[in-house]
C-alpha cells in the first residue's frame, strides 16, 4: 500500500471497469492464492467469473488512492443475490451444493453473500469492517431477514479439517427450520469427532476468520460441509437470521462509516 493512508469508500459496482477489477480481485485470492479453477476463469485478463456474476450485485470496496483505469482499485468484494437475483440466474450459488429449501419454505427474505474476499495488503485492518459496516447498512434499508452463503476451509483433505469441521457440527448447528442440508455426492457428514474429543482452542484456530465473525453474529451452519475439488476448498453454509443476531456485534460492524 505505500506509506500513505488508504481512502477507503464502499459502494455498489457502477460499471464494467469496477466489475472487472472486482474479478481481477477474486482471481488473485482464489485462484494465485488459493489454487481455485474452473471453465470461466480467465487466466488471459486474470478474472475470475462465473455465470451469478450478471445476476448479481456487487458491494466493492475502493480504496481510492489506487488506479482504477489499471483495474486496481477495488481491495475488498461481497456479492450479493436476491430471491429475484436467484430467478434470473434459475438458482442461487449455493444451491449447487445445498438444499436450500427450508429457505425457501421460510418466507422469509433472503439473501445470499459469497465470493467474498480482501485484498492480502488490507487484511488485518480497519478494511474488513469497512466492507462489512457497508453490508450492514445495506442489509438494514433493503429489510433482508436471513442472510446465508457458503464460506470455506482451503483444501479438500476432510481428515485434516476433523476438528473445525466438528465443533461447528457440535456447536454452531442451524436450528431445524434453517437447517439446509449438504447434496450429494460431494456432500460429507461434519461430526467427524466425537465433541469430548475435540481439542476446541486449536479447532477454533483453524477455523477461518469470516466463519468465525459469522458465529460472533450469532450464525449458524447448515448440516453437512460440500467439498468443492474445483476451487480446492471445503465449504460449510453459515445462516444468519437477522431477527435473532447478537445485537451488540451487529452494532460494533455498523458502527464504522465507509
Amino acid at each position: 500500500m505505500g506509506s500513505l493512508e488508504p481512502q477507503f469508500r464502499c459502494r455498489l459496482v457502477q460499471g464494467g471497469t469496477d466489475l472487472a477489477a472486482a474479478q481481477r480481485l477474486r482471481y488473485r485470492v482464489f485462484v494465485q492464492e488459493l489454487g481455485a479453477d474452473g471453465p470461466l476463469v480467465d487466466h488471459a485478463t486474470r478474472r475470475e467469473v462465473d455465470r451469478f456474476d450478471a445476476h448479481s450485485d456487487h458491494l466493492i470496496l475502493v480504496d481510492e488512492r489506487r488506479d482504477a483505469a489499471a483495474l486496481d482499485h477495488v481491495v475488498g468484494v461481497y456479492r450479493l443475490m436476491t430471491a429475484d437475483h436467484a430467478a434470473q440466474a434459475g438458482q442461487f450459488y449455493s444451491e449447487g451444493e445445498y438444499d436450500l429449501a427450508p429457505l425457501h419454505d421460510s418466507g422469509r427474505r433472503l439473501l445470499e453473500l459469497g465470493r467474498s474476499c480482501l485484498h492480502p495488503d488490507y487484511r488485518g485492518g480497519m478494511a474488513m469492517m469497512h466492507l462489512w459496516s457497508a453490508l450492514a447498512d445495506h442489509v438494514h434499508a433493503t429489510g433482508v431477514e436471513i442472510l446465508f452463503g457458503v464460506a470455506s476451509f482451503h483444501g479438500t483433505d476432510v481428515a485434516a479439517l476433523a476438528g473445525p469441521l466438528s465443533i461447528l457440527h457440535h456447536r454452531h448447528l442451524a436450528p431445524g427450520p434453517l437447517r439446509v442440508k449438504a447434496r450429494s455426492p460431494h456432500g460429507t457428514p461434519m461430526g467427524l469427532l466425537p465433541e469430548a474429543q475435540i481439542d476446541r482452542t486449536a479447532a477454533m484456530r483453524a477455523t477461518p476468520a469470516l466463519i468465525k465473525a459469522y458465529l460472533r453474529l450469532g450464525g449458524c451452519v447448515g448440516e453437512g460441509a460440500w467439498v468443492d475439488h474445483a476451487f480446492n476448498t471445503t465449504d460449510v453454509c453459515l445462516v444468519v437470521d437477522t431477527a435473532t443476531m447478537n445485537a451488540r456485534q451487529r452494532d460494533l460492524y455498523r458502527r464504522v462509516q465507509p
